[in-house]
């Protein structure tokens, strides 16, 4: 049985900027719900490293909280 290596730390990311804004989007679903890890692969320690900076982007406005959806 294969380890499963952690996408972030695969790409050699060593720090998790709520600037990077591009990064954040890949975890986050098409309605801005943080993907879990079992369906991105991320390690925890990168989970809530990339969790606080999604945080953090929403707060400074760089990110939506919600998508607006109407039907």
């Amino acid at each position: 049985m294969t380890k499963k290596v952690c996408p972030i730390d695969e790409a050699w990311i060593k720090f998790i900027d709520y600037k990077d804004i591009e990064l954040l989007k890949k975890y986050l679903t098409k309605f801005n719900k943080i993907v879990p890890r079992y369906y991105s692969g991320v390690s925890l320690k990168n989970q809530k490293k990339l969790a606080r900076a999604i945080k953090i982007a929403r707060h400074m406005a760089l990110l939506q909280y919600v998508l607006n959806v109407k039907d």
